[in-house]
């Protein structure tokens, strides 16, 4: 009886272990998964469909990044490099973004709710900074950097970098997820279709309702 507890107890453990293991981009089980949009011929693995690997070519794992146009509200441009840029990525679990500003451009408020990102800057200078979660207190960990400079934003976490040299700024993103996804914050919050009710907003934000109104006017611009 005692036995049947124990191993019970043990495959419990070892689900859980695997749905945590499990939470995020799994590690591939063959050197790579050319995703392909044809599902007729395909097999579908983590999110996408994969061609026969004797299929692959090099231009699956190939990909030109241009400089972005910062002529745009915010001053800056991020151009994502993901699974649906390079299809050679699916299951390999990485990705990366070029971040080019203006001066004095905002990559502003966001998260990546499926992966981490780590930052170098290669020209220029940011501030950056990530907020903590609630339990943490909502601590604020921010820095200047300048070129050469690297910095780590953890998974899910409200983020932003902003130039606050007098020349343009560009910087290189490094991401633990194929599909890592992004949610800028204010974008979310007042321009979701359809709206939030405003009753919701004034009172989590406890302001006047002609305030979200305006708010919700407005023009979310998205750079990414």
């Amino acid at each position: 009886m005692k036995g049947s507890i124990v191993l019970c107890s043990l495959v419990a453990f070892l689900a859980l272990a695997f749905s945590f293991a499990s939470a995020y981009d799994p590690s591939p089980l063959q050197d790579f998964c050319v995703a392909i949009n044809d599902t007729k011929n395909g097999v579908f693995v983590n999110g996408k469909f994969c061609k026969d690997p004797k299929l692959a070519k090099a231009e699956d794992f190939f990909f030109h990044v241009n400089p972005g146009n910062t002529a745009n509200p915010l001053g800056s441009k991020v151009t994502p490099v993901t699974v649906n840029e390079i299809l050679g990525l699916n299951t390999l679990g990485i990705s990366l973004a070029r971040i080019d500003f203006a001066a004095g451009g905002l990559n502003p408020p966001h998260t990546h709710p499926r992966g981490t990102e780590i930052l170098i800057v290669i020209e220029g200078e940011l501030l950056v900074g990530f907020v903590s979660s609630n339990q943490d207190n909502n601590r604020l960990f921010t820095k200047i950097l300048n070129k050469g400079d690297v910095f780590v934003f953890p998974i899910g976490l409200i983020h932003f970098q902003l130039n606050v040299g007098h020349e343009n700024a560009l910087a290189i993103a490094g991401l633990s997820s194929q599909n890592p996804g992004v949610i800028t914050i204010a974008n979310a919050v007042f321009g979701s279709t359809p709206p939030i009710s405003p009753e919701v907003l004034t009172k989590a934000f406890k302001v006047d309702e002609k305030i979200i109104a305006y708010l919700q006017k407005q023009f979310w611009y998205n750079n990414s």
